[in-house]
């Protein structure tokens, strides 16, 4: 049997008609920079996500981007952040000049420790950037406590989390601002790189659309350096398409980690995801740790098993960060987490007997 770890065609054939119908409307209009999609998609988001505002951007990377030089944030700032996350969090930063202070992550959420943030605080903190790993969202509320306290900003990076929820609150709602990725292996994934900024603030809203476009309002009229950070109406046509299928895909993936958990539950190698009691995850990711992982990792490669290893190296290791002066054993649950996590495939339209299948491979190899 073959289990891809993500098959977008199976999705892509659902609404297939649906999306080339929105394309050539597009291709049609000839409005392909900021068109009247992209402002129904920014509406549809908004709502969505319950904030008052939406801003497309380029990619989920620009989004992260964007939020910072939108808050002034750059040269001698620091940004608490987690070493457990895709490059881009930490590499945004980079990026505005400023420096990431890392704070280690829970063993049972992969997500940033609260506890270890506010010794992480010093005079030039500006802000925090926790990130909704896996798809479900960080511990928010000690979060923004701590951040009430220190005067920070908070910048969920909600990159694999658009309609994960923590007490209710959708992810991207509860910081001043919330970062979106829709690369297409995402939950809500586009035609290629896209991503939107929300806010429940429109001054900072505002700044944002100036940002996405070089800082100008008027054309060749510039308020502030910004970037071109512009979403395009061709990819905000496809996520309209698919955004009223997203807590439909949401839900069947819930699903599918549940038959995984009662499946790989009982195995005591394999440690299945935590979600927690005030948490609803939508499983962009189903991350399991066990021994011998690579050695797994391959057996699962060899008997036609998708899967994934996110992420094999803490970013305080990474090479190019070297000069924020950490060293291995920094942060020793984020370098375990590198070292046992394997992603499964969790895709909506995932058949049981897949993972069975997937499930019985697993057991049968660590036995």
């Amino acid at each position: 049997m073959h289990v891809p770890l993500l098959d977008l065609k199976a999705q892509y054939a659902s609404i297939r008609e649906q999306t080339i119908q929105a394309v050539q409307a597009v291709l049609d209009s000839q409005q392909f920079i900021l068109g009247p999609d992209v402002k129904a998609l920014e509406s549809a988001v908004a709502s969505y996500c319950g904030c008052k505002a939406a801003i497309g951007m380029s990619s989920g990377t620009d989004a992260l981007l964007a939020a910072l030089m939108t808050l002034n944030i750059g040269a001698g700032d620091e940004v608490i952040t987690t070493p457990y996350t895709f490059f881009a969090t930490a590499g945004s930063i980079w990026r505005a000049g400023a420096k990431a202070r890392f704070v280690d992550i829970r063993p049972d959420t992969f997500n940033i420790d609260p506890a270890g943030i506010e010794s992480a605080v010093t005079e030039r903190t500006k802000a925090v950037m926790p990130v909704h790993l896996f798809g479900q969202t960080a511990d928010m509320d000690p979060i923004l406590e701590i951040a009430k306290r220190h005067n920070l900003y908070v910048i969920e990076d909600a990159a694999q989390a658009i309609g994960a929820k923590c007490k209710g609150r959708p992810a991207g709602s509860m910081g001043t601002m919330g970062c979106f990725s829709f690369f297409p292996s995402k939950n809500l994934g586009g035609l290629g790189d896209g991503g939107m900024v929300t806010t429940q603030d429109e001054a900072l809203a505002e700044k944002l659309r100036l940002c996405r476009n070089h800082g100008a309002q008027q054309r060749y009229f510039h308020q502030w350096v910004g970037g071109n950070f512009r979403l395009d109406t061709l990819q905000a046509a496809g996520l309209l398409v698919k955004l009223p299928h997203l807590d439909g895909w949401s839900a069947k993936r819930r699903q599918n980690a549940a038959l995984y958990d009662s499946l790989l539950g009982e195995c005591p190698q394999v440690v299945c995801p935590t979600v927690l009691p005030e948490n609803e995850s939508i499983f962009n990711q189903y991350v399991i740790r066990v021994p011998r992982r690579d050695e797994l990792a391959a057996h699962l490669t060899a008997n036609g098993i998708g899967n994934a290893i996110y992420y094999p190296l803490s970013l305080h290791q990474q090479e190019c960060f070297r000069d924020l002066g950490y060293k291995p054993g920094d942060f020793p649950e984020s370098e375990k987490a590198a070292a046992t996590s394997l992603a499964l495939p969790i895709y909506p339209e995932l058949t049981e007997e897949q993972i069975r299948y997937v499930a019985r491979t697993i057991v049968e190899f660590l036995a």
